[in-house]
């Protein structure tokens, strides 16, 4: 057994992964530590997905990903309600354009079944059209997914975050781990802030997941960032779309989807191009050219409507076909790596799978008495009442009447709240994914001098450094 260490075990990348598994084993009387490099919870890949709640009724049958995502899925749609994650349950339609991709529809039915999952009906032409009539013409059918839901990408890794920092879990940001070494039965986490020490090791560090792992002193893997570009459209075309449509998937891609979000908005994407640098999150015209083709089918009213962002995401690919989930109970170090873009469906069964291996292994896990401090997220998404119309709520406190961000209709109370919380924002992107402020139609051309203003009020920054962290 280690001698007396820092941490009982240290997290390294706090994604929606990572910030799942420290909520999860914050549950216990543990000493732990969440190291994020990066200036803020869910600061990496986690904040440009898709944001769709997957059934998991494609995945490959039998794999870690399928049992994950299928667990996962029933985890985080019940803590959505329990902490107010904004989630709208708009189903999900795979559009036939072909006799081929028709004739797919029994096979992905088969699959779905095989992973637990059987509500994916077929259906006509003429119920397509009435549920979507805005579709390009052409579509010989469907197959109906009603259970695949839209939700936030922002809030989930947030809330884990929280209710892990009111547990007392140790969150160190803007700290970047570049060693590992093995001493006495424990490990030195050597940062760039420190050198701590930790019984055990959980690597959930995303993009850079293969390079913690190799720090550990393992080489199963290699993380390929593979860019997904995006479009999103003004609030005006959400009107256009009811549910997440989906095109139907070939053995090498998943395809363009077009989906509503919380936010009110539509987005078009993702493009999925393999590239060498880990930090590349330029848009490109050749991503944007292709996805608008591809719109042009699907929903050509589309073309029309404004746009209101353009985004990337790069997600974790690897060579293998399935999440890079295992233990090495020698060496006290659990990998969690490989996780693409179903992570922030399967991230609360990843937590659970992990506390598993390690009381499995051996680590005492003897729960607190008082569990976890109860929660509530700031209601940011469209279909919640929002406090710029909650009168009780502006009465009770006029700020919530005084909109700074007039595209999303953000208030100061807002800012104010996100800013005092117990894991304020570092940055304007950070205030972004927590209140919505900035993403809107005017990108912040209206409000930014204002709400970086606020923002630099209470965090001793100054403007023109938050600025030029935006810019970064």
């Amino acid at each position: 057994m280690p001698g007396r260490v820092d941490y009982d075990v240290t997290i390294v990348g706090a994604g929606n992964v990572g910030a799942a598994i420290a909520r999860e084993l914050a549950r216990f009387e543990l000493r732990i530590a969440l190291v994020e490099a990066g200036p803020d919870i869910g600061a990496g890949t986690s904040k440009a997905n898709t944001a769709i709640l997957h059934t998991a009724y494609d995945a490959e049958p039998g794999t870690l990903e399928a049992r994950l995502v299928s667990r996962g899925y029933r985890l985080l749609t019940a803590y959505a309600d329990e902490v107010g994650i904004p989630l709208e349950r708009t189903g999900a339609l795979l559009v036939a354009w072909d006799e081929a991709q028709l004739a797919r529809f029994p096979a992905i039915r088969e699959r779905a079944a095989a992973n637990g999952y059987h509500s994916a009906q077929p259906i006509g032409v003429s119920e397509l059209y009435d549920g979507e009539p805005h579709l390009g013409p052409g579509a010989l059918g469907a197959l109906e997914i009603p259970d695949e839901y839209i939700v936030c990408p922002f809030t989930p890794a947030l809330a884990f975050a929280t209710q892990a920092v009111l547990a007392g879990v140790d969150i160190r940001r803007d700290e970047r781990v570049v060693g590992l070494t093995r001493q006495e039965g424990a490990w030195q986490v050597d940062t760039s802030r420190g050198s701590p020490t930790s019984g055990w090791v959980v690597n959930a560090a995303g993009l850079y997941a293969d390079e913690v792992n190799r720090l550990a002193g393992h080489d199963e893997f290699t993380v390929t960032p593979r860019r997904g570009e995006l479009i999103v459209f003004d609030k005006l075309s959400r009107p256009l779309v009811r549910h997440v449509i989906l095109p139907v998937p070939t053995e090498t891609t998943k395809g363009v989807l077009v989906a509503p979000t919380v936010f009110g908005n539509v987005v078009l994407g993702p493009t999925a191009i393999d590239i060498e640098r880990k930090d590349d999150t330029s848009s490109t015209a050749e991503g944007a050219s292709y996805l608008l083709a591809q719109v042009r089918r699907l929903l050509p009213a589309l073309l029309s409507q404004e746009v209101t962002a353009v985004y990337v995401g790069l997600r974790a690919a690897t060579e293998n076909a399935d999440y890079q989930l295992w233990t090495n109970i020698d060496e006290r170090y659990v990998c969690a790596g490989g996780i693409r873009s179903t992570g922030l469906t399967s991230a609360m069964a990843i937590a659970e799978h992990v506390r598993d291996e390690l009381s499995g292994a051996g680590l005492s896990l003897r729960e607190r008495p008082e569990g976890l401090m109860a929660l509530r997220m700031p209601p940011i998404g469209e279909a919640q009442l929002r406090p710029f119309a909650d009168s009780g709520r502006i009465a009770a406190d006029p700020e919530y009447g005084q909109i700074v961000c007039f595209c999303e209709r953000v208030t100061r109370g807002e800012i104010r709240d996100a800013v005092r919380s117990p894991l304020p924002p570092a940055d304007l992107d950070g205030l972004r994914r927590r209140t919505r402020a900035l993403m809107g139609r005017c990108q912040g051309f209206f409000c930014g001098a204002s709400v970086a203003a606020m923002l630099a009020e209470h965090t001793g920054s100054r403007v023109e450094e938050l600025w030029e962290l935006e810019d970064d």
